[in-house]
């Protein structure tokens, strides 16, 4: 690993022993207030495309740059010390939908390449305050261990092996664009999170360098378990031999139903832990109510009860609430790691600690 990768990685890890750092918020929610239309999200480049892409968010790295850059800086200044890659949907599983596959390492490259320009711009006004660039690999859009076919249990619309191919390449555009990280989030899906880590360790294999990663899960309602049934406890245990930099939650739930949940991460949880949650549930609208204050308080809370290490918002958040999060959160010490006993740590749906 080039000396300068080695210094910025171990940058991140005694910034994460000094205080809570902040995460962006929500990517989508901000091109949503920009109401754009078909046409915008085609540009010149796609204007002749053969499907409707409008709602394809990460192309608009290639198409509208200069808006997911006004994004990225909207969040930087609003304290966020570490932004993510407009990739959330950049797979080739995910493009599928929009039959643009054969694009997926573009919208990866020149994503990481738009987040590391805004990061190195803020940096060099404030040395003091470097900031960080989280490359995204999201769930896809396929499910590897649930049939989407209520009819057949058995089927299975995507294999482990067509998702890891997906993830290196993903993976490998995201580094070469420059990130320091990579966040494998919103898993809904552990088996989904066991191909995105194998790719990920078999595209640093290939790059010849590692990055820190970032693994965030999604509990998807108040039976408190993933979509493919595990508690909090189990995901954590299924990961945990991954030695990701951070595990955490996020989306699906607003804070107040997310905190129980949060609590149980920090108890069992040896590394650091990491928390990006809804503003609220969606009303009827499908919008986001849950304003900067109110969210604020609930975050401010976990913070000083020791929960977090890393704090952003997901679906519904905005800079106002990322700006909120940074304040009240400044001079509040992050959370130590605790020193759990020696057990096997196995796990089902359930978690299994045997002495």
């Amino acid at each position: 690993m080039p000396n300068n990768l080695e210094n910025k990685s171990a940058e991140l890890i005694e910034a994460l022993k000094q205080r809570i750092l902040i995460l962006d918020g929500a990517m989508g929610t901000m091109i949503q207030e920009h109401k754009l239309e078909e046409h915008d999200y085609r540009g010149e480049r796609f204007k002749d495309w053969h499907v409707l892409i409008k709602g394809n968010n990460d192309l608009l790295s290639i198409t509208q740059p200069k808006i997911i850059a006004d994004i990225h800086r909207g969040f930087l200044n609003a304290g966020a010390d570490i932004i993510e890659t407009n990739t959330f949907n950049s797979t080739t599983i995910s493009m599928e939908d929009y039959d643009m596959a054969s694009i997926s390492r573009e919208v990866n490259l020149e994503s990481a390449k738009l987040a590391r320009s805004i990061c190195d711009e803020f940096t060099a006004k404030n040395p003091a305050k470097p900031r960080y660039v989280a490359g995204v690999l999201g769930p896809t859009s396929k499910t590897c261990s649930i049939s989407p076919d209520v009819n057949d249990p058995g089927y299975r619309n995507v294999t482990f092996d067509k998702l890891v191919t997906a993830y290196v390449e993903s993976t490998l555009a995201l580094m070469e664009g420059g990130v320091d990280l990579i966040l494998i989030e919103t898993i809904f899906d552990t088996l989904n999170a066991k191909a995105a880590s194998f790719a990920v360790e078999e595209a640093f294999e290939q790059a010849g360098r590692k990055l820190p990663v970032m693994i965030s899960g999604t509990i998807t309602d108040a039976s408190g378990r993933t979509l493919s049934g595990q508690t909090t406890e189990a995901f954590y245990n299924s990961i945990r031999h991954i030695k990701p930099i951070s595990i955490g939650l996020n989306c699906a739930l607003g804070p107040d139903l997310l905190r129980q949940y949060v609590e149980e991460l920090s108890r069992v949880c040896e590394t650091y832990t990491s928390v990006h949650p809804n503003a609220g549930l969606p009303n009827e609208f499908g919008e986001y109510d849950l304003e900067a204050p109110e969210m604020a308080k609930e975050i401010i809370d976990w913070g000083k009860s020791g929960f977090i290490n890393i704090v952003g918002g997901c679906c519904g958040t905005t800079p106002a609430h990322i700006r909120a999060f940074a304040k009240g959160l400044e001079g509040v010490k992050p959370r130590p790691l605790p020193e759990l006993e020696v057990r096997m740590r196995l796990s089902g749906l359930e978690a299994c600690n045997l002495n």
